[in-house]
């Protein structure tokens, strides 16, 4: 086992990942931006490296300087977390070179699963199902033939996409281009390619992922499934395991043996999962793969009694899996939820220092995060502020607990999206789990009305923390919404209009790609479909 690791990552990751080497007795090494320097995960470690300003190409992303701080530290390992560089296969690659080891799976696989068209021809060929699409990349003047072959409505993807970004729903031929270019763009910002591809769009279906740990002796095990249909705008916000309530005994074992076949048929040697559609009428489709411990692996952890950390470290350290498939138990029901620093109704990112702070504890509750009283919430990498997690014996008791936890859960100076969060959980579609990957937008739709209608008859309505602030109409709101997607316009125009130069963008891409989204679903709509 490892002495001592560098964590290249912040926030919530960070401090999981450290609390799992204080359990095994390792070495954690920290890096912040300059802006992180008081940063949670910066107190908790043994020690901590300043890596660059603010911008995550300056910090978090910058290869160099963070190996120049394992080679200070005498860290013999880096952990990436998720999300940053944790899929990044040239910084894998540069951790081998230089006798450090990245704790993930192979650069040369990580590559081929992370470029989504070779991973669905690498799919097909092991042998699971894969949705129509298109094979290669989608040029924009054979877009028009391409898309009337496959037919209406599909779905534009960028090739060099994950997380649910550079994906975007085609219902007619008269969005087709449109559509293509705004893709083509995010695909640009957010991943440095724009290469597109067409993919059949199954509406109405259920994502269901499979987590697996594979070591470098052979040993490749499945820990079950994960149901994150919950989505808005491809992010996921509800996430819980199993399915069973959704999934047939037979269909559930389906996807989790599909998912150990392409495991086995690309030797994967670490955390990964591996992502399907699921049609109401049973059909599974590959979705894609992520290389890297995913966000939500606490539910798995809560339902598994397993340590998905611990078993990172172990077989990146080159030893044997400590279970075997006999080994992994389902015990209870487990649910998370993403808490986000947004607006509630108008989905707008907020900002600001939190001024008070209460996060619910309990038996069978789980808080991932690094908030504090006095934490600043910042623009630069924070779309995620914590995970709250719940267990219980059965389906009903996770969800009991785990709204009673949300209603425990105060966060003052920055706006949240807990109120809607608790929407979600109070839907008959989500206690019967009959919802879908085409249900948030319903909801929302359901939600948006019965406050309108609040706001009509007089009662009081409240604000994005959950408490009630007096105003008895929506003017107000509906007034700050709209000056809100104005200051948005004027903000993408005044970027718009600067001269084009070849140095990195001071800003980061996914913040400007979210407020344009933002903006957008204004005028087209939520165009979520997972």
């Amino acid at each position: 086992m490892f002495a001592k690791i560098l964590i290249a990552n912040r926030g919530e990751i960070a401090c999981r990942i450290i609390r799992t080497c204080q359990r095994l007795d390792i070495k954690t090494v920290a890096i912040y931006s300059t802006v992180d320097q008081e940063a949670l995960h910066v107190k908790m470690a043994d020690e901590a490296y300043l890596v660059g300003e603010a911008p995550p190409h300056d910090s978090y992303l910058n290869m160099e300087n963070i190996l120049n701080a394992a080679k200070a530290s005498g860290a013999e390992a880096i952990h990436p977390g998720y999300g940053f560089l944790s899929e990044n296969a040239e910084f894998a690659r540069l951790c081998k070179e230089s006798a450090v080891c990245f704790i993930g799976p192979d650069p040369d696989v990580m590559e081929k699963m992370g470029d989504k068209l070779r991973a669905r021809k690498l799919a097909r060929k092991a042998g699971l199902p894969v949705l129509p699409g298109t094979d290669e990349a989608v040029a924009n003047e054979h877009a028009a033939g391409k898309a009337w072959e496959l037919g209406f409505p599909l779905m534009v993807k960028a090739a060099g996409g994950g997380g649910g970004i550079g994906i975007h729903i085609i219902e007619s031929q008269e969005e087709l281009m449109p559509l293509i270019e705004r893709t083509r763009q995010v695909a640009e910002s957010a991943f440095g390619s724009s290469r597109l591809f067409f993919e059949r769009y199954l509406k109405d279906a259920s994502h269901i992922e499979v987590q697996l740990v594979g070591d470098q002796h052979g040993n490749l095990v499945h820990l079950y499934e994960r149901d994150c249909s919950v989505q808005r705008r491809n992010q996921k916000l509800v996430e819980e395991t199993p399915s069973s309530a959704k999934l047939t005994p037979r269909l559930r074992q389906r996807v989790s043996s599909l998912a150990i076949k392409l495991g086995k048929f690309i030797g994967y040697t670490s955390t990964g999962t591996v992502e399907f559609l699921v049609s109401a009428d049973g059909s599974v489709y590959f979705l894609e793969m992520n290389t890297r411990l995913q966000v939500e692996h606490g539910v798995t952890e809560l339902v598994t009694g397993l340590d998905l950390v611990e078993l990172q470290l172990r077989v990146a350290a080159g030893e044997t899996l400590p279970v075997t498939q006999d080994d992994v138990k389902v015990n209870g029901h487990a649910i998370e939820v993403r808490v986000y620093p947004e607006d509630p109704e108008t989905f707008m990112p907020d900002a600001g220092d939190i001024t008070d702070l209460h996060q619910p504890e309990g038996e069978h509750i789980r808080v991932d995060s690094a908030l504090c009283n006095g934490y600043t919430v910042g623009l630069d990498y924070e779309p995620l502020m914590a995970k709250v997690m719940a267990w219980g014996k059965d389906r009903n008791q996770a969800i009991k607990t785990l709204q009673r936890a949300l209603l425990e859960f105060r966060i003052e100076g920055v706006k949240c999206n807990i109120p809607l969060l608790r929407e979600i959980l109070a839907t008959k579609e989500f206690a019967a789990a009959t919802y879908h990957t085409g249900s948030m937008p319903i909801w929302i739709e359901e939600i948006h009305y019965r406050s309108q209608n609040k706001c009509a008859n007089g009662k009081m309505k409240k604000n994005g923390n959950g408490h009630q602030n007096g105003q008895k109409n929506g003017h107000e709101n509906g007034e700050r919404g709209i000056a809100a997607a104005i200051g948005v316009s004027l903000a993408i125009a005044m970027k718009s209009a600067q001269p084009i130069n070849n140095a990195p963008s001071p800003f980061s891409p996914w913040r400007v790609y979210g407020r344009r989204e933002q903006l957008l679903s204004r005028t087209l709509g939520n165009r979520g479909w997972r």
